[in-house]
């Protein structure tokens, strides 16, 4: 039986193959699941490696809107629209449990725990983009670039991998996309990061010496 849950997810595959046709998605780096304007039909779980959901701005650049790993919803934001909203690219080989909507919803009928991790699931994604929305509009680069890497050490440490020690599977261009940052400031901001001796990094290999000098560094807002 198996279940990917993180602190605030935890959905359980083989309850939902009684009621719906879930099905399993492979996608390489660089490949989509869906982009902007198809029609919406699908909710995703990510089973393995890691997605960015992007927009197009208004100057036509790409712009992204988040990152998801193991055990985390992706199409939560399109729920309620005839299309997908957005794109969602594999950021790495990737692979994702495809969730028909609403047949999925119906499944909650017969499952009151599913529907209870289901909403605090969709509940919690919408927490998160909001919290990243209110920051991203009152700290400096450098705090930014700080609260980002204590929120994918937090997303590895309760995947059970080391919050000391991971990979940014993101590259820094699309860091500087998220952070509303230009690409040269959040290389710039990672060296300042090392030179404080917060963190060593080495291309996306990123390991943190002093966790509360990096929370200090990211303020209390995070």
């Amino acid at each position: 039986m198996l279940t990917l849950a993180n602190d605030e997810i935890g959905i359980n595959i083989e309850s939902l193959r009684q009621h719906v046709p879930v099905r399993r998605c492979k996608h390489v780096a660089g490949q989509g699941i869906y982009h902007v304007g198809q029609p919406f039909q699908a909710i995703y779980l990510v089973h393995a490696g890691s997605y960015k959901t992007c927009e197009l701005a208004d100057d036509g650049r790409e712009q992204v809107t988040g990152f998801r790993m193991r055990g985390e919803l992706i199409g939560v934001e399109s729920i309620g629209l005839k299309t997908y909203s957005c794109d969602v690219i594999a950021l790495e080989d990737s692979e994702a449990w495809e969730l028909p909507y609403p047949a999925v919803l119906r499944a909650c009928l017969h499952e009151p725990e599913l529907h209870a991790r289901i909403t605090g699931a969709l509940a919690a994604e919408i927490r998160s983009d909001r919290s990243w929305m209110l920051m991203l509009g009152t700290l400096a680069a450098e705090r930014r670039v700080a609260a980002f890497l204590l929120d994918v050490a937090a997303r590895y440490a309760r995947l059970g991998f080391s919050a000391k020690h991971f990979i940014l599977r993101m590259s820094r261009i699309d860091m500087a996309s998220f952070l509303a940052l230009k690409h040269e400031t959040v290389s710039r901001a990672l060296s300042r990061l090392d030179e404080l001796n917060v963190i060593t990094v080495q291309r996306r290999e990123v390991q943190v010496l002093d966790v509360d000098g990096l929370r200090a560094l990211a303020g209390a807002a995070h």
